[in-house]
């Protein structure tokens, strides 16, 4: 998985894509093996595969205000979330690696488009053998259309950085990339500009190429020639239209271009209002699945409560328990199979580090601020009293659970703990005139060791806004205690709610840098992030993703050390670093308590894939 926003405690789905040198019916996208999960983390368990016994209509849910807003597979900032890539795009088109297996955070190597890349020329080219795969209309899926993805990624990024959700200037894809050739239909060869980590470049950045249908798409109007997409010219001009396509989402199922597909699924239907949309069987899909599909339905909820509700009364096939509602998971288990566990990645409190309103970017870039702030936030308690204690707490950009070998020291206990008391001594060490349960003024201006800091001028207040998500409901839970706690030491917060979509496509430095006084805080939820969790396009100050703005000369180079060094200390390095600079304020980790009806089966690791956003149908069908 590459990185894509996603909101806080999801009960949402991503796509685990399939592949194999046939289609292979039945097939288990792990080997039907349930996954050994740590004891730490997971909430229930996921049952064996029953018989077949027939395909039908699955209806799945959709989290409130997280409906894909997307088509194209070359997606811009505004529009990458987890609902979009993952349980919209890759439904109809797969990545040329997938990742992860189930809930392993590992490639699922029997379900990936290619077979492992093969490095050469002191790590400096890559070679990419695809396997036999076809698209819906018959044809091969070849280099070629691999090669294609990232030509349009090149064509998308010259238009504007924030038309690739993926791109970092100079780094990866596409602008590391020199040259491309085809010796033979199944075979690309990617020069690049210097040597990189190949596991990095490996999970990170070939695994979220999406090879595209060039000889249905590479064409600059519905009805004109096919163009030579690797002529510049002519990528730009696919480009423009294949985005403009995108951009009207009321012809989504209706759109020629849309149903040349290698995954799963084709659209048949899609309300560009509400999200909903429904899914047929792609019967020339060449990847592993159910003996015959079922068709796949989404159903849009405006609520957590609403959606709840559907599950209490049997009315939908596939969903998941709001955090709130966890006690009553005793009310459903006769109905259905529960099962939980972290995604990985992380959940944070964006700081904008571009508010000039009331001098916050001055104040957010003192790190006394920024670790008095940490201080503020009860996540043992938040797990307690909002979590019902399905979570674990997370201090940095990578998470304890799931399991990760990159895991820094100094994120495996909490730096920062809980203590308001602490908080308060920070802020009045500093040159704060601390008032409990009022507004915090700054007395002593200036740069020394016991002053505010620089930019900061006399009577500054510690006041500012933060905007949350309304869903999941824990969101607002922490936010509400965390704004309470800064009352106690002097820091006034203004709240104002929001949903998922419209946040990330408003409070964004990178895309809307006109709104970067409107926002000094939000919290949407956080990010899926890559098996090599180097934070190259989040808080590097060059990334896409780099919400707020942050921008941090060590950060950039130990980022830059992680995506070229092969040596596996540096991405940990990066961790560490970010873990001890609190860049944003990183929340504590819940469960994905995902459900689905005991009528429903398939291999385990397509329902354990859910917790990490990966919706995978193909695999389920009815057992009665």
């Amino acid at each position: 998985m590459r990185p894509f926003a996603r909101t806080g405690a999801k009960a949402a789905i991503l796509a685990v894509v399939g592949a194999t040198a046939l289609a292979a019916c039945g097939s288990s996208p792990s080997g039907g093996n349930s996954v050994q999960l740590t004891p730490n983390g997971a909430f229930g368990k996921v049952p064996a595969a029953a018989p077949f016994g027939h395909a039908g209509t699955i209806t799945v849910a959709e989290p409130p205000g997280a409906t894909p807003t997307w088509i194209f597979p070359v997606t811009p900032g505004a529009n990458g979330s987890v609902y979009t890539a993952y349980s919209f795009q890759a439904e109809m088109w797969r990545y040329l690696y997938m990742f992860p297996d189930g809930a392993q955070i590992q490639e699922n190597k029997p379900m990936s488009l290619a077979s492992d890349p093969v490095w050469s020329n002191g790590d400096k080219t890559v070679t990419v053998t695809m396997k036999n795969w076809k698209w819906s209309d018959g044809q091969p899926i070849t280099a070629a259309d691999a090669e294609f993805f990232v030509d349009l990624t090149k064509a998308a990024v010259k238009v504007s950085p924030a038309d690739y959700s993926q791109y970092v200037p100079g780094v990866g894809i596409p602008d590391q990339v020199v040259s491309m050739s085809t010796p033979n239909s199944r075979t690309l060869v990617m020069n690049l500009n210097k040597a990189v980590n190949p596991t990095w470049f490996f999970e990170n950045e070939l695994a979220g190429i999406t090879p595209l249908p060039a000889q249905a798409w590479a064409r600059a109007s519905a009805n004109g020639p096919i163009l030579d997409f690797t002529n510049p010219a002519n990528a730009l001009k696919i480009y423009n239209f294949l985005a403009a396509q995108s951009k009207s989402t009321g012809t989504y199922a209706s759109n020629p271009l849309w149903q040349v597909v290698d995954g799963p699924y084709k659209l048949t239907s899609f309300n560009n209002t509400t999200g909903a949309y429904t899914m047929a069987p792609n019967t020339s899909y060449s990847g592993p699945h159910a003996p015959t599909m079922s068709t796949l339905q989404a159903v849009p909820f405006t609520s957590d409560t609403a959606e709840f509700n559907a599950i209490k009364s049997g009315s939908i096939d596939q969903g998941y328990l709001p955090f709130t509602d966890l006690p009553q998971v005793n009310s459903i288990e006769s109905t259905y199979n529960v099962f939980g566990y972290p995604g990985f990645g992380f959940s944070y409190v964006t700081y904008n580090f571009k508010d000039t309103t009331g001098d916050f970017n001055n104040i957010i870039k003192q790190l006394y601020f920024r670790q008095a702030f940490a201080h503020l936030e009860d996540e043992q308690g938040y797990i307690k009293a909002f979590f019902h204690g399905a979570g674990g707490q997370d201090f940095g950009p990578v998470p304890q659970v799931p399991p990760s070998p990159y895991t820094p020291a100094n994120a495996k206990t909490n730096p920062y703990p809980f203590s308001v008391s602490t908080a308060a001594s920070i802020l009045k060490a500093h040159g704060w005139t601390v008032n409990p349960g009022g507004t915090d003024v700054c007395s002593k201006p200036g740069t020394a060791s016991n002053e505010c800091g620089s930019g900061i001028p006399a009577g500054t207040k510690l006041a500012f806004n933060l905007i949350w998500n309304t869903s999941p409901a824990i969101i607002g839970q922490q936010i509400t205690d965390l704004v309470d706690q800064a009352k106690k030491v002097g820091i006034n917060i203004t709240l104002k709610s929001d949903n998922f979509n419209h946040m990330i496509a408003t409070y964004y430095d990178v895309a809307q840098p006109k709104n970067d006084n409107l926002w000094a805080m939000e919290d949407f939820g956080g990010f899926s992030i890559a098996s090599y969790p180097t934070m190259n396009g989040i808080f590097n100050s060059t990334g896409t993703y780099d919400i707020g703005g942050y921008a941090n000369p060590e950060a950039d180079k130990l980022i830059a050390a992680s995506t070229t060094s092969s040596n596996p200390a540096a991405v940990k390095a990066e961790a560490a670093y970010l873990t001890q600079q609190q860049p944003s304020l990183f929340q504590p980790s819940v469960d994905n308590i995902e459900v689905w009806k005991k009528t429903i089966s398939g291999p385990p690791a397509s329902f354990e894939s859910l917790t990490q956003y990966q919706l995978s149908p193909e695999f389920w069908y009815f057992t009665k």
